[in-house]
C-alpha cells in the first residue's frame, strides 16, 4: 500500500473490527516486538518471554523501509518489518505488545491495532509519546470524549502511554503492562527495543 489515502480508508474499516474486551483463554507467553532504523534499513526485533520472564525466544530481521514516518500512519513503515519478523519466530505466543499505539490514535487505529486485527493476536499499544489525546489526572486518557488510553510512570521520569490493539480490554492491558514492567517498559518490549538498536549497531549474533 503506497497511497495515503487508502491507508487511512483501510484504518477506518479496521476500526469496526477491533474487538475491545478479553477474547483470549490464558497468557503464558508475551512477544514484544520494536523496530529501529538504520537510515532507511529497519531493523526489527521480537522477543518472546513467560511470565516468569524467562526469554523463550528472539528472532531478527532486516530490509528497506519502504516508507518515511508519517504521524498517525506508522503502520505503513513498520507493520511489514513486524510481520516478517514475528514470522521467523519458532514458538508462538498469546500475547503481543507493539511499540506504538492502538486505540489511542485520530482515526482508532494505531499500529498495535493494525497488526493486532491483521494476526487475530491478543495485542497492547505501548508508545513512547502521545500522540492524541488529553491525560486526565488519572492517568486515563481521553480523546473524543472516550478512554481510549492509559499513561503510566516509567521510573518517575518518562510515561509510556497503553491502549489496546485487539481483543483485550484496556483494564487488562494496563494490568499486564505494570506486570510485566515493574516500574519501567514491560520486558519483552524492553528487550526487544534493546536488541533492535543493537542490530542497528551491527551488534549481537
Amino acid at each position: 500500500m503506497t497511497d495515503y489515502g487508502d491507508a487511512v480508508r483501510l484504518q477506518k474499516e479496521l476500526a469496526k473490527k477491533i474487538v475491545r474486551s478479553n477474547s483470549f483463554n490464558k497468557i503464558t507467553s508475551v512477544c514484544g516486538a520494536d523496530v529501529a532504523y538504520d537510515n532507511n534499513i529497519a531493523c526489527c526485533s521480537a522477543v518472546v518471554m513467560d511470565r516468569a520472564g524467562a526469554v523463550i525466544e528472539t528472532a531478527r530481521s532486516r530490509g528497506i523501509a519502504t516508507h518515511p514516518y508519517v504521524p498517525g500512519l506508522l503502520m505503513l513503515r513498520e507493520a511489514e518489518p513486524v510481520f516478517r519478523t514475528l514470522k521467523m519466530l519458532n514458538n508462538d505466543f498469546d500475547l503481543l505488545l507493539v511499540d506504538g499505539h492502538g486505540l489511542l490514535h485520530p482515526r482508532k487505529c494505531g499500529l498495535a491495532c493494525y497488526v493486532g486485527v491483521t494476526l487475530d493476536k491478543p495485542t497492547i499499544g505501548v508508545a513512547k509519546k502521545l500522540l492524541c489525546g488529553i491525560v486526565r489526572t488519572d492517568n486515563a486518557v481521553e480523546l473524543d470524549g472516550q478512554i481510549l488510553g492509559h499513561a503510566i510512570d516509567i521510573a518517575g521520569k518518562k510515561k509510556m502511554y497503553v491502549s489496546v490493539g485487539h481483543r483485550i480490554s484496556l483494564q487488562t492491558a494496563v494490568k499486564i503492562v505494570i506486570e510485566l514492567g515493574k516500574g519501567g517498559m514491560p520486558e519483552p518490549l524492553r528487550l526487544a527495543d534493546q536488541d533492535s538498536k543493537m542490530q542497528k549497531r551491527g551488534k549481537g549474533p
